[in-house]
C-alpha cells in the first residue's frame, strides 16, 4: 500500500506537468491560428475595398486554407471568382460548399443559391434553371422564381412564364402579374395563329382577356385578328374598347379601325369618333385614319396645314409638303422632291419609339422591349409626339 502511495505522488507532479505543457501547445498553435486566419481575411477585405480583387482573391485563399472550414470565406471567395467573370471556379467553390455534410440547411441554401447565380452569369441556363427550382419553398423561393420567369421568358416557353407568376402572385407578395399574364397569353395567341391553329388562339385570347379584362393588347389583338378575317364590324367593336379604356394606346390601330369602320358602313360615327380624339390627343396617326373616312384632299391639306401650325414637326412637314404638290402637280418636281427626301432623311429618328426603361429606339411599337425586355415600357407616341 505505502508502494503504490508513493508511486502515486510522485507521478501526480508529473502528469500535472506534462498537461500544462500540451494545454500551452494548444493555446498557441490555436492563438496563431486566430492571429493569421483573421490577417488573411482583413487583408483581402482590405484589398477588395480598394478595388484590387486579383490580390483580394489571393489573400482569401490563403485564409480558406488556413481555416478551410469556414463557410463564410468559401462564399466572399465564390462571389468574387463570379464578379471576375471566373464561373468555373466560383461553381467548384458552391459546390464544394453543398457537399460538405456539416453546413446548416441555410448555408446549404445560401450555396445553392450562389450556384444558381454562377450558372445564370456563365450562360449555363439549364443548370441554372434546376438549381433556381432547387431554391423553391427557401428563404430564396421569390427570388428563385423571379429568375426563372425571366428564364422562361427568354426562352419563350409562354406557358412556363404563366405558371411562374400566378405562383408568385399568390405567394410572393409582389404585386400583381395579371397585365404580364394577359401578355403571356398574347404570345401564345400569336404562335397559335402562326401555326394555322385558330381555335386554339382563339382560347389563349380568351385567358388573356380574362387575366386581364382592362389591358390593352388583349383588345387589339383581337380587332386585328378579326380585321385580318374580314369581320370588320367585330374588328371595330374591339377597337371601340380599347378607344373607351386606352386612348393612348388607339392611335397604334387608328388607321386599320378607320378600314374596319368604312368595311362596316360606320363611316359617320367612326369618322365623329376620330375628330373627337384627336381634339384630346393630335397626332398624325390619328390624321391618316381621319383620311380614310374623309378623302377629300383640300380637307386634308386643310387638317395638316392646322396640326402643323400648333404642333410643329417634321413629319408634318414633310405630309403638307406632299399634298401641297399633289394638288399642284409639281409631284415629279426634282427640287421638290430633294425638299422631300431631306426632310425624310431628318424626321426619321423622331419617328421612332422609345423605351421609358432602357431608351431602346424602334421604328415599330413593342410591347416588350427587345432591349431590356420590360413589358409595356414603350409610350404609345413616337418620339416628335412626345
Amino acid at each position: 500500500m505505502d508502494f503504490d502511495l508513493q508511486w502515486f505522488l510522485l507521478g501526480l507532479p508529473v502528469a500535472f506537468a506534462l498537461g500544462w505543457m500540451a494545454s500551452r501547445l494548444d493555446l498557441r498553435q490555436w492563438k496563431r491560428e486566430q492571429r493569421d486566419s483573421p490577417k488573411a481575411y482583413f487583408k483581402g477585405l482590405n484589398l477588395l475595398l480598394n478595388e484590387q480583387q486579383d490580390k483580394a482573391i489571393d489573400a482569401f485563399i490563403e485564409a480558406v486554407q488556413q481555416d478551410p472550414d469556414t463557410s463564410d470565406l468559401h462564399f466572399a471567395l465564390g462571389n468574387l471568382f463570379r464578379r471576375r467573370g471566373e464561373y468555373e471556379r466560383a461553381v467548384r467553390v458552391h459546390q464544394h460548399l453543398l457537399n460538405r455534410g456539416d453546413l446548416p440547411a441555410a448555408e446549404r441554401d445560401r450555396a445553392q443559391h450562389g450556384l444558381a447565380q454562377d450558372y445564370m452569369k456563365a450562360g449555363l441556363f439549364d443548370r441554372a434553371e434546376e438549381a433556381w427550382k432547387a431554391l423553391e419553398g427557401t428563404a430564396f423561393d421569390t427570388e428563385a422564381r423571379l429568375a426563372l420567369l425571366t428564364l422562361h421568358e427568354r426562352w419563350r416557353d409562354w406557358r412556363a412564364a404563366v405558371d411562374d407568376a400566378q405562383k408568385l402572385e399568390r405567394t410572393s407578395g409582389t404585386g400583381s402579374y395579371a397585365p404580364r399574364i394577359a401578355h403571356y397569353w398574347c404570345e401564345l395567341a400569336l404562335e397559335a395563329d402562326a401555326k394555322q391553329q385558330p381555335a386554339d388562339a382563339d382560347e389563349a385570347l380568351r385567358r388573356a382577356r380574362e387575366a386581364a379584362p382592362q389591358a390593352a393588347r388583349p383588345l387589339v389583338l383581337a380587332g386585328e385578328r378579326a380585321h385580318a378575317a374580314g369581320r370588320h364590324a367585330e374588328a371595330a367593336t374591339c377597337w371601340r374598347l380599347v378607344l373607351a379604356s386606352h386612348p393612348g394606346a388607339f392611335a397604334l390601330v387608328a388607321r386599320d379601325f378607320a378600314v374596319s369602320a368604312l368595311a362596316a358602313g360606320e363611316q359617320a360615327g367612326a369618322l365623329a369618333e376620330l375628330q373627337s380624339l384627336y381634339e384630346r390627343l393630335p397626332s398624325l396617326d390619328l390624321l391618316a385614319a381621319i383620311a380614310v373616312l374623309d378623302p377629300d384632299p383640300s380637307a386634308q391639306r386643310r387638317r395638316v396645314a392646322e396640326h402643323l401650325a400648333r404642333h410643329p414637326s417634321l413629319s408634318a412637314a414633310h405630309e403638307l409638303l406632299l399634298l401641297r404638290s399633289a394638288a399642284a402637280g409639281t409631284t415629279d418636281d426634282v427640287e421638290v422632291q430633294g425638299i422631300a427626301t431631306a426632310i425624310t432623311h431628318a424626321a426619321k429618328p423622331l419617328q421612332r419609339y422609345r423605351c421609358a426603361a432602357c431608351g431602346f429606339e424602334a421604328q415599330h411599337y413593342f410591347w416588350q422591349c427587345p432591349g431590356c425586355s420590360s413589358w409595356d415600357s414603350y409610350p404609345t407616341q413616337r418620339l416628335e409626339d412626345l
